[in-house]
């Protein structure tokens, strides 16, 4: 289980994370939602170890969240981190190199999937490609928890809801937790389990998605953009 207790963050006089506190448990997809600017990518990356907090604690399995909690859980970034010079398989490599947790079977699955060459530039690759990219690496590890950052952003809206629904049915490992962050709500709402929305660093709801939407009588995106609305006031 993934627990925050309290997470405050602070870059100058912004408060990124004001006193954030949730629990993603085994097997939930949990989607952290917000604006541009809310605190998502901030929080993600402190529940990476890749951020130290200001007050407040992340444990991952009872095991304080730092570098020595990589191992437990892969991080799909909103950015490139790759090499110019490398090619997809170049960076599949690296990742067999790296994580002892790494599956050559469903990576291959997933070049089939995603309609991906191996012997593709990462650099020359399109927006859209280099995003598949991504995902294919994040995927192809076992480890217990994903976390992923935009992971949609450049892949084109008829592909969005079917990478959706392919990674619960077919790439999700039994009992393995994932945390979302995505501007693409339509896309990702039929595979979130639990909503986080977060408005200038402060979690503004949190709940269960088809529990609220049945207790408001209204989808998701109705739902947050009403507490949008009331955060604005």
């Amino acid at each position: 289980m993934i627990r925050v207790d309290n997470a405050v963050k602070s870059f100058g006089n912004k408060k990124a994370l004001d006193g954030i506190s949730f629990t993603a448990g085994e097997g939930q997809i949990v989607g952290l939602l917000g604006s541009n600017g809310a605190g998502k990518s901030t929080m993600l990356k402190a529940v990476a170890g890749l951020l130290r907090l200001d007050q407040g604690l992340i444990t991952i399995d009872e095991k304080t969240a730092s570098l020595s909690t990589r191992g437990m859980l892969t991080y799909l970034p909103d950015v490139d981190v790759w090499y110019p010079w490398m090619k997809l398989s170049d960076a599949i490599q690296y990742m067999k190199d790296m994580y002892w947790d790494w599956d050559d079977k469903k990576a291959h699955h997933l070049l089939d999937f995603f309609k991906l060459r191996e012997d593709s530039l990462i650099q020359q690759a399109s927006k859209g490609t280099r995003a598949k990219m991504k995902l294919l690496l994040a995927l192809s590890r076992q480890a217990k928890y994903l976390l992923m950052d935009e992971p949609f952003t450049g892949i084109d809206p008829f592909a969005r809801q079917q990478i959706a629904q392919a990674i619960v049915e077919d790439f999700m490992e039994e009992g393995q937790t994932i945390i979302i962050t995505t501007h693409e709500i339509s896309e990702v709402e039929v595979m979130l389990d639990e909503v986080l929305f977060i408005h200038e660093g402060n979690l503004m709801l949190t709940g269960h998605v088809e529990t609220l939407k049945q207790e408001r009588n209204k989808s998701l995106i109705e739902i947050l953009k009403e507490e949008y609305d009331h955060a604005r006031v």
